[in-house]
């Protein structure tokens, strides 16, 4: 009988940094060097193929993916559908409203994104989106920009990436209050779910021998915002 070999997206965005760096194989990010690890550890054949953001939940839905990495914290009622299996958390995670300094105090409280447009990344999931208008763009670096541009006045980004390219960019922005704070888990489709005591016991095992915090602090902010 053939091995399982799971099929997965190389990234949810073409510039999620830290958690996925486009273009430089040699530091992939927090995520592209942590997955093939864990699956190996797991002892699971793999196979990465290349979706857009939007595509990527379709492929999931479909089957034409077998999982990926996401927060509960993402999903109304952290719901991820009856299709899906999940792991044990793999790392912590959190999302903040930014917006520019000017304009922070109108977003200290999350209530204040109901009724109002907020920039969002396209193909990305958030939890709460029924309760306000999705402002959609290619990556958290337009975000940034898009602020700075006053094309929107807030916007949901997790706090690492939007420290980065604000960074990069030299566009300074603020994290106001916390849209979703919560840990990165394996969403595994059901038919696979046998699998699942294997890759609790990887990601266990990675935690334990420093793997996990190791990849995690290479992409720490002192790295990657020093320049």
């Amino acid at each position: 009988m053939a091995n399982t070999v799971l099929k997965y997206n190389v990234n949810g965005s073409s510039s999620w940094v830290p958690y996925y760096v486009p273009n430089q194989p040699e530091h992939p990010g927090i995520l592209g060097e942590l997955v093939p690890q864990l699956l190996i550890q797991a002892k699971i054949d793999s196979e990465k193929q290349n979706y857009p953001p939007k595509r990527t939940n379709q492929a999931l839905d479909s089957g034409l993916l077998d999982f990926d990495l996401v927060s509960p914290s993402w999903f109304p009622n952290e719901d991820m559908g009856d299709k899906f299996v999940t792991s044990d958390p793999i790392i912590n995670i959190q999302e903040n409203i930014i917006s520019l300094k000017e304009n922070a105090v109108a977003w200290q409280n999350i209530d204040s994104i109901k009724g109002q447009v907020i920039g969002t990344v396209r193909g990305y999931l958030y939890h709460d989106d029924a309760f306000f208008t999705r402002f959609d763009f290619t990556s958290e670096r337009e975000l940034i920009k898009a602020l700075h541009k006053k094309r929107i006045n807030a916007a949901i980004s997790g706090d690492l990436p939007a420290l980065y390219w604000s960074k990069q960019l030299n566009l300074p922005i603020t994290l106001a209050t916390v849209h979703s704070d919560g840990v990165l888990v394996m969403r595994l489709r059901k038919e696979h779910k046998d699998l699942l005591p294997r890759i609790n016991t990887a990601i266990a095992i990675l935690k334990d021998n420093g793997t996990i915090k190791t990849i995690t602090d290479k992409y720490t902010l002192k790295a990657i915002l020093s320049e």
